[in-house]
């Protein structure tokens, strides 16, 4: 079916480069592998068939390069971005076809660019962020030539020496130039931006057969290390294979780590790329997935929250970590993909699906430590249940996550039956619409999506963590203290002393399942310890519609006005408003077929409100997002106790409701010198009963509660009666 590269230019008369290639991703032996299979198994034809169309429909509509003008989203942004995806797709194309069709569109592309790429000035659209030529920033250039640099490394051995020169004069090496010696701010930069420029740099060493360029990525401008790949991968992951700037992020570098470390392996495996770090490309593969839910990733930090398992970049990480493992689980989701790529990795991932190999993915409670030592918080991911879907409970305990980090320490989302439940709101940006901004973050972005409000998490004095000022919160973290997982319960417990000054917030999640309940429940414990009576307020955000309450609620429907002026208040119309005297109150919403209620039991009188986005929005830019706010309007010390408890059934197709109302009956709270005990008694007669001791101190520790003894030894207990 195949005809390898080597044999297409010994007919052809073409002069062979020095080096073996392809060699990059789709290398010799990836094209042997083609060149062998009599048929394609469905998953690699998928990819073939995709290539053949994006060029067979490039090469009718002849060579297209504009002039950059454009900012994300724009046409001329978007026609480059499509570019280097012929580029690549044709010289891979011709890798395992020999049409000589595919090289020579690859070609003419390349040789384009050579004529334009030198006398380009920086790009008319730069902002605030590092400039390219081609693109309004140079992320996006390091992202052409990472893919443009494939298509050519699997044409180089097949060009004439005349075409070859040319490409590589006029285009590749200042490109790598431009994103190394002439961008040094962002190249030796420990970011995301870095690793792109790194991945770029390095494979095009590898394509050039340049070990100097190879050395410069690996090693930073100076080669002494403190830069450069291997000190990214040293450096923005935890031990555990944690992004410090969280999933959506992870997501994005994955691609420049796991491509450009294919690159090193499959050139010099001498370097031992995959053992660095104990597998730590590895682990950052498989923590990926581990930070989905349903297919889509956590939306924390500055998180576009449509992102997930289908994105191109995980496609790349699945094949890599197939080939390395044979982990089976990973065929699964190459299957929820429906996609993989055009190289021998993924022909592998193909075959294998294809003749039925894989089992389910192995979506397991866990704490992916934050920072390099795996010292600085982390994300606890709590899941209960059966399958892909089961009840999940993030715990962001992280570090800040750098500029892209939200000021929202100790905040909580809940997932169950396929739905996010208690929500974040991720970033406020609307990707590559031009309209929005160019596609940039939105000023309200900074304003909205990362002030402490928008976040399930306690503010005090209207101020955000740390002040807004994410340098401050990259000094700090908060400490994670207990993490648990037994049969029935789940526990995480953190905290943090700085996020206001000399004031110890600690929260504490447990996730447990009950014999005779459908789903398990979450009661969940804040504490608050202030140095002086401050304003707190403790907002859930959810995915519904409200049912049933149990406040009286003063209701402004005929005019509203924002819950403040500053730090994301100003953009919450108070929609409703009561005082809660008793501290304790209820509140019941629908998300699809499922009920949910919110009891809350709170240490002071409260005020509640019903809030929702939408002030001061003048360009409509915030989409619709409503919660429920506590407020403690003056005091020291506050511990806001909530239970979460998914319930019923609503079918309307079947016009069939089931167990609409709670089943909870009564929650209280009984206290000794040294734990609490949390009594959560059932309708059905049934009590669980949470005992947490106080700072989780061990030791023996007993409570008298309404005719009932409870004791344990420990931090917590489980008392099921």
């Amino acid at each position: 079916m195949i005809r390898a590269l080597g044999l297409a230019a010994a007919l052809l008369g073409i002069p062979a480069c020095a080096s073996a290639q392809p060699n990059l991703i789709l290398t010799e032996a990836g094209v042997d592998a083609f060149e062998r299979a009599e048929t394609l198994p469905p998953l690699i034809q998928h990819a073939h068939d995709a290539a053949v169309r994006r060029v067979e429909t490039s090469i009718g509509a002849g060579l297209i390069v504009p002039e950059p003008t454009d900012p994300g989203g724009g046409y001329s942004h978007e026609r480059h971005k499509e570019n280097y995806k012929i580029i690549h797709d044709a010289g891979l194309l011709f890798a395992i076809t020999g049409d000589r069709r595919y090289l020579e569109h690859a070609e003419a592309y390349l040789l384009a660019y050579a004529d334009m790429y030198g006398d380009l000035p920086l790009h008319p659209e730069r902002r605030n962020q590092a400039p390219g030529r081609l693109f309004w920033q140079s992320l996006n250039e390091a992202v052409w030539l990472v893919y443009s640099i494939q298509g050519y490394d699997a044409i180089r051995s097949a060009l004439s020496d005349e075409s070859r020169v040319r490409i590589e004069a006029d285009l590749l090496r200042p490109m790598a130039e431009f994103l190394s010696t002439e961008s040094p701010q962002t190249f030796q930069r420990i970011h995301n931006h870095g690793t792109w420029a790194a991945a770029a740099v390095g494979m095009t060493g590898y394509a050039l057969d340049d070990p100097a360029l190879v050395e410069r990525a690996l090693l930073g401008l100076d080669l002494d290390g403190r830069a450069g790949f291997l000190a990214q991968l040293d450096q923005l992951f935890s031990p555990d294979g944690y992004y410090t700037e969280g999933p959506y992020y992870q997501r994005y570098a994955l691609m420049p780590f796991v491509l450009f470390g294919q690159a090193v392996h499959n050139n010099e495996p001498e370097r031992g790329i995959f053992e660095h770090r104990d597998g730590i490309l590895l682990e950052a593969i498989l923590a990926t997935i581990q930070q989905s839910y349903g297919g889509r990733f956590f939306p924390i930090n500055d998180a576009i929250r449509e992102k997930g398992l289908d994105t191109i970049e995980v496609v790349y990480g699945v094949a890599a970590a197939y080939a390395l493992t044979g982990d089976t689980g990973l065929l699964s989701i190459a299957q929820r993909q429906g996609a993989t790529v055009l190289t021998g990795d993924g022909l592998v991932v193909a075959t294998d699906l294809d003749a039925g190999a894989a089992t389910p993915f192995d979506f397991d409670t866990r704490l992916l430590r934050d920072g390099p030592d795996g010292d600085q918080g982390g994300l606890a991911i709590l899941r209960m249940g059966e399958g892909e879907l089961a009840q999940t409970v993030v715990a962001k305990h992280t570090g800040q996550g750098m500029g892209h980090g939200h000021f929202d320490k100790l905040s909580l989302i809940l997932y169950d039956g396929g739905h996010e439940i208690l929500t974040d709101y991720g970033a406020a940006r609307f990707l590559n619409v031009p309209s929005k901004d160019g596609g940039r973050y939105l000023p309200e972005n900074s304003s909205w999506a990362r002030q402490t409000i928008a976040h399930n998490t306690v503010v005090l004095d209207e101020v955000s963590h740390h002040d807004g000022d994410w340098r401050r919160g990259q000094a700090s973290w908060p400490t994670v203290s207990l993490f648990e997982q037994l049969d029935g319960v789940n526990v995480v417990s953190a905290s943090i002393a700085d996020a206001y000054p000399d004031t110890t917030l600690t929260r504490t999640t447990f996730q447990i399942s009950v014999a005779d309940r459908a789903r398990p429940f979450v009661v969940d414990i804040f504490d608050v310890d202030a140095p002086t009576a401050s304003q707190i307020d403790f907002p859930i955000y959810f995915a519904g519609q409200l049912t049933d309450f149990d406040a009286r609620f003063e209701r402004f429907t005929g005019q509203q006005t924002a819950l403040g002026t500053a730090n994301g208040y100003q953009h919450l119309w108070v929609e409703a408003r009561a005082d809660v005297a008793s501290g304790q109150a209820r509140f019941t919403w629908l998300t699809e077929n499922r009920f949910y209620t919110y009891h809350a039991r709170v240490s002071e009188a409260v005020e509640a409100r019903i809030v929702r986005t939408g002030a001061n929005d003048p360009d409509f830019n915030l989409r619709t997002q409503q919660g429920i706010l506590l407020r403690v309007p003056g005091a020291r010390q506050a511990r806001f106790i909530s239970v979460i408890e998914p319930h019923g059934l609503y079918d309307p197709a079947s016009e069939v409701t089931v167990a609409s109302e709670s089943g909870i009956a009564d929650i209280r709270t009984f206290e000794s010198e040294t734990a609490t005990i949390i009594q959560i008694e059932f309708r059905t007669g049934q009590r669980v009963s949470v005992g947490l001791s106080h700072d989780l101190q061990d030791g023996v520790h007993t409570i008298n509660a309404d005719g009932h003894r409870y004791e344990w030894t420990g931090a917590y207990n489980i008392f099921r009666e």
